[in-house]
């Protein structure tokens, strides 16, 4: 249940307001806008008479959350939520936030090339994976914590902060403490213990689809971190599966509103994933920012062709200055800034 009270309700009224649901054993989220205060109230609201909050002159009108997901339902959270990661806003409405780097870290040599590049062509965010799900156990798997260093000294290098994939809850302490956004990758979506661990922390998480996952089942997901006690949540879709062979997946474009009606959380999008198609991430990408993502995460390879992992979707390094350029264009159109 979500109440909206008079911004000119004394302080006095609130705070007994707010007492009396506490009693009733209801865990509260309190969020003051400019021209109300929203309380969401989060546990059986069933037996609450709605009729009879009314009758309170301070109270302005009440809605009922019917979708299963509470913290991360826009009824619950009007306002749009923004994460701050470095000197980037994602989420904030006026930024286009892109976060680029290599599928894997694979050398000193190449994630700093790699991070050097994608910042001067307007990268906020340098992304790498250390740890790699693959789909085959001969597959390379990343350089785990010599990646994770490597990723560390291309931050000092740079000033660019990180995001790379956690693969078990026992890394949890050690991504809190070295990563600046923690990514759960899509076959992770569901790996509910993650969550549940992820919900201990403060730092911003990048929650990617599941390969076949409904809207809600992802939000659901979102919920899991955000009731831990962690809201910095940044939703990305990736593309799922569908009957269609010719992509690697099916980016679903229209999750992006249809997320943004439901939720407050921002939503990025993965276009190199979504088609596993280096020669498709430019057209998905400008086609996101058209239907209102709050950023890109892009694969880029200083060396696509000898990759050790998803060279084929990868830009290299001038693909990515030129889409860059495009981007940084057609932002200004939608009132975006970069």
């Amino acid at each position: 249940m979500v109440i909206v009270t008079k911004t000119t309700i004394p302080q006095s009224h609130l705070d007994s307001m707010i007492e009396e649901f506490k009693t009733k054993g209801f865990e509260l989220n309190i969020i003051r806008g400019k021209d109300s205060i929203v309380i969401g109230l989060i546990g059986d609201t069933h037996a609450l008479d709605a009729d009879r909050l009314l009758l309170n002159p301070d109270v302005e009108r009440i809605m009922r959350v019917q979708e299963p997901f509470k913290k991360a339902s826009r009824k619950f959270h009007p306002m749009n939520t923004s994460i701050k990661v470095g000197n980037a806003s994602i989420g904030d409405e006026k930024s286009f936030v892109v976060m680029a780097g290599p599928c894997s870290v694979e050398s000193k040599e190449q994630i700093l090339t790699v991070a050097k590049s994608v910042k001067e062509s307007g990268a906020a965010i340098l992304r790498g994976g250390a740890y790699k799900p693959r789909t085959s156990p001969y597959s390379f798997q990343g350089l785990e914590l010599e990646g994770l260093e490597l990723l560390k000294e291309a931050r000092r290098e740079t000033g660019l902060p990180i995001v790379t994939e956690i693969m078990s809850p026992h890394l949890v302490e050690i991504f809190e403490n070295n990563v600046d956004i923690i990514q759960v990758g899509a076959r992770n979506m569901q790996n509910f213990d993650l969550l549940k661990e992820l919900g201990k922390t403060t730092k911003p998480i990048l929650l990617k689809r599941g390969l076949s996952s409904t809207i809600e089942e992802w939000l659901m997901s979102a919920e899991y971190i955000m009731a831990g006690g962690n809201p910095n949540v940044i939703l990305c879709e990736r593309g799922i599966r569908t009957f269609e062979t010719y992509t690697r997946n099916t980016l679903d474009l229209s999750a992006i509103p249809a997320v943004k009606k439901l939720s407050h959380l921002p939503v990025v999008v993965d276009p190199s994933h979504s088609a596993g198609i280096n020669w498709m991430v430019e057209s998905l990408s400008l086609a996101a920012m058209a239907v209102g993502a709050d950023g890109l995460i892009v694969e880029v390879h200083n060396d696509p062709k000898s990759a050790l992992c998803d060279g084929a979707q990868s830009l290299d390094l001038d693909q990515y200055a030129n889409l860059m350029k495009k981007l940084g264009a057609m932002s200004t159109h939608f009132g975006k800034q970069m």
